[in-house]
């Protein structure tokens, strides 16, 4: 198996995504790694880490990156020899398997949508985010923020990719899908919402228990939690921005005497395991569910065990067979975009 990564595009550049790649040639004999990147600057790397002519590893020249700060059609237009679009013309020729990529979310979502397309039957890719559950293990988030505006066409497909994913992740055979709103009943929401719900509760096969509102989402009330990528992207950032603040206002409070200090240092094992579980890096990413083959994206700031990890899940996708599998349920649901705007036509009537 041959997976392309993305060298270049992280916050701190090649350094930990090279020794992220180091531990996977360990831990993956089976794979064989494409170096996207500047063809002068990735030698230096691979020496420092001690993999240079490695023979599981070549180098594809990248010229240019897209950074963080740059609009999401970068990759498409003023820079198409960044190591994202050569990354996904790779992933297009099939002359990988697969592509990681810690780089700019929104690039990436451009130039795999235009260049690799999506599967048959699939109008938009999504994100699927991972995030943790109060009482132990893990829920799926879809979108998580690619796509801003949605329809309920979107909606019922980002159902159906995330039971898919959730059925490889959690070993699931009938992960429970419910969608985000604002009340539990189905005459709760907005139009997007309301008519989504029509449109999964006729989806006999889907296992879909209903809405479901933002404070109960960590309460194991669901295994894939759809909504649009606008308000996935708005409570996935809440989320990370509301962990951060708590660390400190723990760190603050604890501070204020020498007994609250004592305490903090006895119970500190406890505030390390509290801050693993939102610790990412064991997923490493978020898969790009909907094109027509296996991406990966990751944090700009991700560590060499989150590369490692991002380049695992990647490898397991494929063997999974997701996208085979996601086609494969689309068909047996009536899921595919035709069928499902035919739908609400026929309701509209």
């Amino acid at each position: 198996m041959k997976i392309a990564v993305d060298a270049m595009g992280a916050d701190y550049g090649p350094g930990p995504v090279i020794e992220g790649v180091v531990m996977a040639l360990s831990d993956y004999p089976e794979y064989e790694f494409v170096l996207v990147g500047h063809s002068a600057k990735l030698p230096f790397y691979l020496e420092k880490y001690g993999i240079a002519g490695h023979p599981r590893i070549s180098i594809v020249h990248a010229e240019t990156v897209c950074e963080m700060s740059e609009p999401s059609t970068i990759a498409l237009r003023a820079k198409k020899d960044s190591s994202i679009t050569t990354c996904a013309r790779l992933l297009k020729a099939k002359e990988v398997d697969a592509m990681v990529t810690p780089g700019h979310t929104g690039a990436t979502v451009a130039a795999t949508k235009v260049l690799v397309r999506t599967l048959p039957g699939i109008d938009r890719p999504a994100l699927a985010a991972s995030l943790p559950l109060k009482r132990g293990g893990r829920f799926i988030l879809m979108d998580a923020g690619a796509n801003t505006e949605c329809t309920p066409v979107n909606i019922v497909q980002f159902a159906i990719m995330g039971e898919v994913y959730a059925q490889y992740l959690f070993q699931l055979e009938t992960p429970r899908v419910s969608l985000l709103s604002v009340g539990g009943e189905d005459i709760k929401g907005n139009d997007l919402t309301k008519e989504s719900f029509k449109l999964l509760e006729q989806r006999e096969q889907l296992n879909f228990v209903g809405n479901v509102e933002a404070d109960v989402i960590f309460e194991d009330v669901a295994d894939v939690l759809v909504t649009d990528g606008f308000s996935g992207n708005v409570m996935l950032k809440g989320i990370e921005g509301l962990a951060r603040s708590t660390m400190y206002w723990l760190k603050r409070v604890l501070s204020k005497n020498a007994l609250r200090l004592a305490g903090a240092m006895l119970a500190k094992n406890a505030f390390i395991e509290l801050r693993s579980l939102g610790d990412a890096d064991d997923i490493g990413g978020a898969p790009l569910l909907g094109i027509n083959g296996i991406c990966i994206i990751g944090h700009g700031s991700s560590s060499p065990r989150a590369v490692r990890s991002a380049i695992r899940v990647a490898g397991e996708c494929v063997t999974f067979g997701l996208n085979e599998r996601i086609t494969a349920r689309l068909n047996a649901t009536g899921s595919n975009t035709a069928e499902l705007e035919h739908e609400l036509a026929d309701a509209k009537k």
